[in-house]
């Protein structure tokens, strides 16, 4: 899988997102997953921003995130190794999958090395070989960074200043060839965890497996599931294509060839959240009131 619907090929991703859209269209979600409220409106990187970056910072309305790269001990040298910044859709869906099990179980502790596992089966990825040796690497860029997120709400800003996660097991691999380092069993940190659960935001998982390839759709996708329902019935709002350039823009220097990649990624999100009402213009896009993507009845986790 690549993080570009365009490099799939035509059929296969048409299917996916028509099955997809029919199942969801005709039934309830028989999973629920979550993301916390800042992460669905700050995403980190879409692609490697390079050994030497070690802060992302993101802003968007009142939430604004950063994350710094961290370092992890190597079991076999006893070394502090640094990891570098998490980076594509597998920290998203990383995120999704502690935030989902977290909720789920009521715990801070998740065991990542079994779950892990049958999360990536149900989204379509493949559990041996390079697919999860990058999802378990990108855990572990998650498990060591350092996460400042804040919100301003009423004038009042506040800011939580955490790491995502605040213990880890770290197994190192068995090939000799296998650098990567991941972590079996991660713990919340308090702050997280306490957060996420005033600020969970439910996601239906046929949607994120449906998006699963796309960084960007990933991110459309849950700013959408936490956005749309809280806007006001008959009180459009309006969001120019510069402010989303700055929220979804990573990598195209020019807003028109922007706008046309996510044009093209709104389609995928769309299919995947029917009862999305979106519509655009050469001004940008307007919102409108949407049931959120899992309706307050099956707000529950399955």
């Amino acid at each position: 899988m690549t993080d570009d619907f365009a490099n799939l090929t035509l059929s296969r991703k048409q299917q996916k997102l028509l099955d997809t859209s029919v199942a969801i269209r005709g039934h309830p979600p028989g999973r629920i997953d979550f993301l916390h409220t800042v992460q669905c409106q700050c995403g980190i990187p879409y692609k490697n921003p390079g050994d030497g970056v070690l802060e992302w910072d993101r802003k968007q309305g009142h939430a604004s995130l950063r994350i710094e790269a961290g370092s992890a001990i190597d079991p076999r040298t006893g070394d502090f190794v640094r990891l570098g910044l998490p980076y594509g859709e597998k920290p998203r869906l990383v995120l999704i999958h502690l935030a989902t099990e977290a909720v789920r179980t009521g715990s801070p502790v998740v065991d990542v090395e079994e779950s892990m596992t049958a999360f990536a089966r149900s989204l379509g990825l493949e559990t041996n070989g390079q697919q999860l040796r990058a999802l378990k690497d990108q855990l572990a860029r998650l498990a060591a960074a350092t996460v400042r997120m804040g919100i301003v709400e009423e004038g009042r800003a506040i800011q939580v200043n955490t790491q995502f996660v605040s213990a880890f097991d770290l197994w190192f691999p068995k090939q000799h060839d296998q650098r990567v380092l991941w972590p079996s069993t991660v713990r919340l940190s308090q702050e997280y965890f306490q957060t996420l659960g005033q600020h969970a935001v439910p996601l239906d998982h046929r949607a994120v497996a449906a998006l699963a390839s796309s960084s960007m759709a990933l991110d459309v996708y849950v700013w959408l599931a936490q956005r749309l329902h809280r806007v006001p019935t008959g009180k459009p709002q309006f969001v120019d294509w510069n402010s989303l350039h700055e929220q979804f823009g990573q990598g195209f220097a020019r807003i028109r060839d922007f706008r046309r990649r996510f044009l093209q990624t709104l389609n995928h999100v769309v299919s995947a959240y029917p009862t999305a009402k979106i519509s655009g213009d050469d001004r940008g896009l307007t919102l409108s009131h949407s049931p959120p993507p899992v309706p307050p009845k099956h707000q529950k986790v399955l």
